[in-house]
C-alpha cells in the first residue's frame, strides 16, 4: 500500500549489528553510553503518557535489558533512532517479536516506536518506521507485522493508518505496562502483500 522509502535510504550490516540508514536517520543497536540520554530525554511525563508513566530505574534498567535479550535472540529489536546531523538520540523505532501478557498473537513481527518530545510531529517516526517495515518483509522475512497502542494514543494509530496498518480487533487484548495497571490494547496489521517499496 505505502512504503517508498527513496533512494538515499539503505540497510547495513556493521559487524554482527543491523543499522538502517534514511535520509535523516540511523537506527543502530543500543550502546552502553545510550541509557542516560535515552532516559533523560524519553522517560518523560508527555512520552510515557500512554506507555505506563515515568518509569523507576528499576523499571527502565529492565526494560533496556529485556530490549537487548531480544535482540540477541532474534537479530533485532528496537533500536536507537539517531539523528544524523547531530547524532542526537532522538528515540527507538525497531521490530521485536509480541511477548506481551494477553496477548494471541506471540511470536508475530511487532513494530514499535517511541520519540522524545522535541523529536515529534516532525516525520521522523514515519521514516523510522517505514524503514523498519521494510526491513521486517524484505530482510527478516516476516509474513505480516503487527503494532500496539491504546485508543487514546491518537498520534500512534494514526500513524499506524499512514502506514497501511488496518485495525484487528480480534488480536486487541489487556495488557500492562511496567508502570502497573491494565488497559485496553488495540492492535494494528499490515500483510507483505500490503506493503510496497
Amino acid at each position: 500500500m505505502v512504503g517508498a522509502l527513496g533512494r538515499d535510504s539503505r540497510e547495513q550490516r556493521d559487524g554482527d549489528k543491523v543499522v538502517i540508514e534514511t535520509p535523516r536517520l540511523i537506527l543502530r543497536e543500543w550502546r552502553d553510553e545510550d541509557s542516560a540520554p535515552f532516559k533523560f530525554h524519553l522517560n518523560t511525563p508527555t512520552v510515557m503518557r500512554w506507555l505506563g508513566g515515568i518509569q523507576s530505574d528499576a523499571e527502565f534498567d529492565a526494560f533496556v535489558a529485556r530490549n537487548r535479550a531480544c535482540a540477541a535472540s532474534h537479530g533485532h529489536c528496537f533500536w536507537i533512532a539517531e539523528r544524523k546531523s547531530d547524532r542526537a538520540i532522538l528515540g527507538f523505532c525497531g521490530l521485536k517479536r509480541v511477548n506481551s501478557d494477553g496477548a494471541s498473537n506471540v511470536g508475530d513481527h511487532e513494530i514499535g516506536w517511541r520519540l522524545r518530545e522535541d523529536a515529534q510531529g516532525l516525520g521522523y517516526a514515519r521514516e523510522a518506521a517505514e524503514a523498519t517495515l521494510s526491513a521486517a518483509f524484505h530482510r527478516f522475512g516476516a509474513p505480516h507485522v503487527v503494532a500496539f497502542t491504546v485508543a487514546e494514543n491518537a498520534a500512534s494509530w494514526g500513524l499506524m493508518q499512514r502506514l497501511g496498518m488496518v485495525r484487528a480487533r480480534d488480536l486487541d487484548f489487556t495488557g500492562g505496562f511496567a508502570g502497573g495497571g491494565s488497559e485496553h490494547i488495540i492492535v494494528y496489521r499490515i500483510d507483505k502483500e500490503d506493503w510496497t517499496t
